[in-house]
């Protein structure tokens, strides 16, 4: 049954994978009542905004695209979810044009609440406490992509002192493994080539019961038809040795990739953050990964800025982080967050030395980056094709060390698994390879 007055729904995501696997399974859930995605140029029935709140730019990415959106499909409904929904509700409730606003533990129930509108056109604003929400809601879904995101565990106990996440996603939880590897199949049943696995702290899959993230994705590399599997994000005390052995060794579709968050090089800053690992186990952690899989994709997050991170902390850390052998890093400057342990801290960094910095480690982000695909020039590769983003002559698609690899469109090839030679850094795309079809 289809929802009367609602026939087309537009999505707009901020933020992380784990949010844009929970739109698509929004999307999916709401075309099953008959709200079909609306087409581009269109005008839509029903806006859904899914936020970010990890930092306060995230906040203000989010209030400026609902006011967007809401002048320019002003007759739309509006519903807004999210982490930035679930923490602050009344500040989103506020923003003219915002019919409904639902935390965390309402996002995926969406229906019921839109339901509910239609029968009395009185705006709501639905969201649990935190400490109440215990259930996971699971999501895989494929959205635009070739590439599906499975939803593996949710919230975060660790509540490092610069974040917010706990609060907005709620505690550590994650469902059965057999849930994870019925819905792995579905995934093959349905042609998916690819799962990347997706949650806040997916090392922590598992805890206080009798199964753990090692037993996950070995249950996964079992399952017929998924051809390779990639890990999000995982801290570095969670990527234990045993995990890199087996990825390097036993397994068979887990692929040399690694998302592994820093923060920061400096051991008295990571103190200060409240993190679980000094930077002795992390660059252990790299350079077991390095030796065990020489041509392996790692990224690392890093805040720039901290407080505490005084000057001669910064040049600890930026030492450090020049040292690593890293493909990229994904930088961010410190925000301050209300309600954060961090705030107490001494030492504030002005915020313009800390663009600064930023922009230090972008720049040797782009050199690590670029030295990492010269070091793959010359070679073969397998590639999954993706369909182009864009009406063009060029189709992409990732190496199993995460190389983004272009080559002329063809049709047949999307989804698929084919041979290249990695030619050369594309001219127009500098983090892309240009690639010969073999």
């Amino acid at each position: 049954m289809g929802l009367p007055d609602l026939r087309t729904a537009a999505y707009f995501t901020l933020g992380c994978k784990l949010n844009f696997a929970e739109t698509s399974t929004i999307g999916k859930t709401l075309a099953a009542r008959g709200i079909s995605r609306c087409p581009d140029g269109a005008t839509p029935d029903l806006c859904v905004v899914n936020t970010c709140s990890v930092t306060q730019m995230a906040d203000k990415k989010g209030r400026s695209l609902i006011r967007r959106i809401a002048a320019k499909y002003p007759e739309a409904t509006i519903v807004v979810t999210g982490c930035y929904a679930q923490l602050k509700p009344e500040e989103v409730a506020a923003i003219p044009g915002v019919d409904i606003v639902l935390g965390s533990d309402e996002k995926l129930r969406i229906e019921s609440f839109i339901d509910q509108w239609l029968s009395d056109r009185r705006s709501r604003m639905v969201v649990t406490p935190i400490k109440d929400i215990k259930e996971f809601l699971p999501s895989c879904e494929r959205g635009d992509r070739t590439r599906y995101f499975l939803k593996v565990q949710d919230g975060c106990d660790y509540f490092c002192s610069y974040c917010t996440i706990p609060f907005a996603r709620g505690r550590s939880r994650s469902p059965r493994v057999g849930t994870l590897v019925d819905q792995a199949r579905k995934v093959a049943a349905e042609g998916g080539k690819e799962i990347v696995l997706t949650g806040v702290n997916i090392g922590d899959f598992g805890k206080g019961g009798d199964e753990s993230f090692f037993d996950l994705i070995r249950a996964l590399d079992a399952v017929e038809g998924i051809e390779r599997y990639r890990i999000s994000s995982i801290e570095p005390n969670l990527l234990t040795p045993e995990i890199i052995s087996w990825v390097a060794g036993e397994s068979r579709a887990f692929m040399p990739h690694f998302h592994i968050p820093l923060q920061s090089g400096s051991d008295e800053v990571l103190r200060l953050m409240r993190r679980r690992y000094d930077t002795a186990l992390f660059e252990e952690r790299v350079g077991l990964v390095r030796r065990l899989m020489p041509d392996a994709f790692i990224g690392v997050d890093v805040i720039a800025g901290a407080r505490g991170e005084t000057p001669q902390r910064w040049q600890e850390a930026l030492s450090f982080i020049g040292s690593l052998p890293v493909s990229r890093l994904h930088v961010f400057p410190y925000s301050e967050r209300p309600g954060t342990v961090a705030l107490s801290i001494e030492g504030n960094v002005d915020i313009h030395e800390r663009h600064r910095r930023v922009g230090i480690l972008n720049e040797l982000s782009e050199s690590k980056l670029r030295d990492f695909m010269n070091a793959q020039l010359g070679k073969e590769a397998q590639v999954l094709w993706e369909a182009p983003a864009r009406d063009n002559d060029l189709m992409h698609g990732f190496t199993p060390n995460y190389l983004r690899v272009v080559a002329p469109f063809r049709p047949e090839a999307v989804n698929t698994i084919g041979r290249v030679r990695l030619d050369s850094i594309h001219p127009s795309e500098p983090d892309s390879i240009s690639a010969t079809l073999l």
